[in-house]
Formats: structure tokens, C-alpha cells, sequence
């Protein structure tokens, strides 16, 4: 990710990227910034390291939405300019890149590898690596959220996730692990309007939390099924506390949704990223606007 964001940076100067905090393993968690306009949104992905295909989805999007704003064209039939004018959007297309370089290969030796594999060896049912969603010390960061963590907790362990591990693991107190830290802390520095979160698989997007239902939320989540096809859902009861989207609607009363992409087995194999981003592109643009006109 970091040569795509470098090769970006270079071709299109207006891109702003930054690092908003360090993994387990003293990676960058990067963000990039593309707008001008005063209404703030925030896009992430890969909480969850066997969810990487994701990233891809985020990078692209970002790509085609840069080119489409230095040539005076359009996205998704939406004028870039436009949208530039309006918006300012901010990605963070890798929050777990430990995780992710475990699944996909590029972490293969090492401390941090051993005591992963150690790790997985205590959950025998979890194929290793390619079952592994936690960041590298077994924490999932998408259970790590101020929202119902104890819930969330009590629930996990009730499945028999005690300790670090593969997945399911929501850590001893919210905010452990220093990837979710980054995200909340940079997310206390903004006013989002609006947030997306980027997951796997079902086809599926969650858009409330609880019986908490901010304005407009349920409307976008219908818009955004027009435009993709995915339905709108409740989040399963297991899986219904700790995120990202469940934190971003209860402290701050706003639409924040959680895009389950593709369906299959994660890790979803990369013949399927078109397809993912042609469903989603849609979406993604949406998202732009979504605070400044009426559904």
C-alpha cells in the first residue's frame, strides 16, 4: 500500500497523505485527504486483516476519483469538482496492516510471526493464516470500540474466545490495541458527517446501532442498496457492539454504516476485486454527498 500511495502522491499533488498513528509492529496507519468543501467524511477498511481485499476497493476509488477531479470529469456520473468543492473526504484504507502482511504472506518469520502461529495454535478451528482477522497480537480491533464493549466481551468469551486470538477477541479494556486508539483519536479531531466502514462478506450494510437510528441513516442505507444491491440489515447479535460504526453512532448521533463486501470465504481471492468495487463504486460516491442533499 504504501509504493500505491507514494506513486499516487506523486501524480497528483492535491492528494494530502499522513500517518495517524503506528501498528503493533511500528507500521504507519496511513490516511489519505481528497476535497476542499467544509462537510467532512471518513471511509476505512481492513479492520480486520483477512478482510485486505478492502484496501484495494479504497485505493482504487480514491485513484479513479483523483483522476476524475484533475481532468474535469466525473465518478459515478457525479462531477469531481463538483464533489471536490463540496466534500472533504478522508481514507484510511489499511487500519490493520500487521494483520494483513500475516494473512497475505509478506509477514512469513520473526517474533511477532511466532507468537501468532502460537496464538492460533490455542484455536485449533481457525485456519492459520489465512483465518486470522486480530491485529498481530490477537486483539480484533473491530471489538475494540467504546460501544458495548463489555457486552461484546461477555459474548466472545461466552463462544470461548479468551485470550488473544485469531478473531473475536475484544482485549482486556476498549482502545488496547493502538490501531483502534488511532482511529478514535483521529476521529475526535474531525466532525464526520458521515462514516463508511469496509468489511467482508455478505453483501450486507448494517447502518444502525442498538436502537439508535441518527437521521437520514435509514434513508442512505436504502439509497445505498439502490445503488448496489447490498441490503440493508441489523448487525447479528454476536457481532451487534465494539465497532467502529457502533461507537461512531452512539457518541455522536450521525449516519455511520458498516459495508459487509463481496460473498465467499475470507480471504476473498483478488479475481473478485472488480467486481467488489463495481458494486460498491456507487456507494463510495454517495458517501460524497450524502450530507448535502435529501433522500
Amino acid at each position: 500500500m504504501l509504493e500505491a500511495a507514494g506513486a499516487l502522491a506523486r501524480r497528483y499533488p492535491f492528494l494530502r497523505f499522513a500517518s495517524i498513528g503506528k501498528s503493533v509492529m511500528g507500521r504507519d496507519i496511513l490516511t489519505a485527504a481528497i476535497g476542499s468543501g467544509q462537510n467532512e467524511v471518513f471511509y476505512n477498511a481492513a479492520h480486520h486483516a483477512n478482510e485486505w481485499i478492502t484496501t484495494p476497493v479504497l485505493m482504487r476509488f480514491l485513484a479513479e476519483y483523483a483522476k476524475a477531479y484533475a481532468e474535469g470529469g466525473t465518478i459515478f456520473g457525479e462531477d469531481a469538482r463538483r464533489l471536490y468543492s463540496q466534500t472533504t473526504l478522508y481514507l484510511a484504507p489499511m487500519i490493520n496492516p500487521d494483520g494483513v502482511d500475516l494473512v497475505t504472506g509478506a509477514v512469513r518469520s520473526g517474533g511477532y510471526y511466532d507468537n501468532a502461529r502460537k496464538i492460533a495454535e490455542a484455536y485449533g478451528g481457525v485456519p492459520f493464516p489465512s483465518g486470522w482477522k486480530a491485529n498481530i497480537e490477537g486483539i480484533d480491533l473491530n471489538l475494540q470500540y467504546p460501544a458495548g464493549w463489555e457486552k461484546a466481551g461477555d459474548i466472545k468469551r461466552a463462544l470461548g474466545y479468551i485470550s488473544p486470538a485469531p478473531r473475536d477477541y475484544a482485549g482486556t479494556r476498549p482502545l488496547e490495541a493502538p490501531e483502534a486508539r488511532a482511529v478514535y483519536e483521529f476521529t475526535r479531531r474531525h466532525r464526520f458527517s458521515l462514516t463508511l466502514s469496509y468489511h467482508t462478506q455478505g453483501e450486507v450494510i448494517y447502518w444502525k446501532y442498538g436502537d439508535r437510528t441518527p437521521a437520514n441513516a435509514g434513508k442512505l442505507a436504502k439509497a445505498f442498496e439502490r445503488v448496489s444491491g447490498y441490503k440493508p440489515e441489523d448487525a447479528p447479535p454476536a457481532s451487534a457492539n465494539a465497532g467502529y460504526k457502533d461507537w461512531f453512532v452512539e457518541e455522536y448521533g450521525r449516519p455511520g454504516f458498516t459495508i459487509e463486501a463481496g460473498e465467499g470465504k475470507s480471504p476473498l481471492p483478488a479475481s473478485r476485486l472488480e467486481i467488489i468495487y463495481r458494486k460498491n463504486l456507487g456507494i463510495l460516491t454517495l458517501g460524497l454527498y450524502a450530507a448535502t442533499r435529501v433522500f
